[in-house]
């Protein structure tokens, strides 16, 4: 079992930054791939982020491509979201995930273990 804590999230105004970050415990992630989603209320999980388990390959969304940049440090078993030129519209609960191959995927419903999330707030 893995499990996945989620920290960073908080209040920002429009134009501001955070970093998002995932811990993982109970197993070492090196050969999973991850992702993050998040959710904003009334409306359904999207994708956000996702990289390989190398961290030699990343994707985006096209909503935050060029905003955000996902990372990894596997001798920590963390996960990192930079997000940068934060946009009102950004403002959601953000989830990290883990899947059990080295590849990613941009459907929630692949991912095999998810943090309790965190929540982002970005005022205009």
């Amino acid at each position: 079992q893995v499990q996945l804590v989620e920290s960073g999230g908080g209040l920002v105004q429009a134009g501001g930054s955070l970093r998002l970050s995932c811990a993982a415990s109970g197993r070492t992630i090196s050969s999973y791939a991850m992702g993050w989603f998040r959710q904003a209320p009334g409306k359904e999980r999207e994708f956000v982020a996702a990289i390989s388990s190398s961290g030699g390959s990343t994707y985006y969304s096209d909503s935050v491509k060029g905003r955000f940049t996902i990372s990894r440090d596997n001798a920590k078993n963390t996960v990192y979201l930079q997000m940068n030129s934060l946009k009102p519209e950004d403002t959601a609960v953000y989830y990290c995930a883990a899947r059990i191959v080295p590849r990613y995927t941009v459907y929630d419903e692949r991912y095999d273990y998810w943090g309790q999330g965190t929540q982002v707030t970005v005022s205009s």
